[in-house]
């Protein structure tokens, strides 16, 4: 597992910079990451790391209200959700999370806890803050994807 500290919001934009230049050089079909952590702890500030290296040059946008925020970007489809006020399954099924499509499919999801169904994942990010910064425990199912993710965020 490893264990970060993120003194500030650059430094979390990094972690997402890293991830994101991990997934640049993944060849899998679906890349799935789940980020939990209290409300203000920086999961959308996170992904926007995550799209901003995979070359989304837009806002990112929480997808609270929306539950779901789609990019397409260079050949993937990524997808943002936020399970917060997810109330059944049938919420979830309707996202179409496992949709088969042409290209690569990234799938970011905040409140993991909330699907009530087991998903394949490959990272899950656990951050949790107090007032002087956050901490990030990153587990991977695969050491290559962890040692990538930090080998960029040490090197820069």
């Amino acid at each position: 597992m490893l264990k970060l500290k993120l003194k500030n919001e650059s430094r979390t934009l990094l972690l997402g910079s890293a991830i994101g230049n991990t997934i640049k050089n993944l060849d899998l079909e679906n890349f799935e990451v789940h980020l939990s952590g209290d409300l203000g702890a920086g999961k959308t500030t996170l992904v926007r790391g995550i799209l901003q290296n995979l070359n989304w040059t837009d806002v990112v946008t929480s997808p609270s209200y929306t539950l779901c925020e789609e990019y397409e970007i260079d050949g993937r489809l990524l997808l943002h959700v936020d399970l917060y006020r997810i109330n059944s399954i049938e919420d979830v099924e309707v996202l179409n999370l496992d949709r088969k499509i042409a290209m690569q499919k990234v799938i970011f999801i905040e409140w993991p806890e909330n699907l009530q169904t087991d998903r394949n994942v490959d990272v899950i990010i656990d951050l949790d803050h107090d007032n002087q910064a956050r901490q990030a425990s990153i587990k991977c199912i695969d050491s290559n994807i962890e040692s990538s993710i930090r080998t960029y965020y040490e090197n820069k």
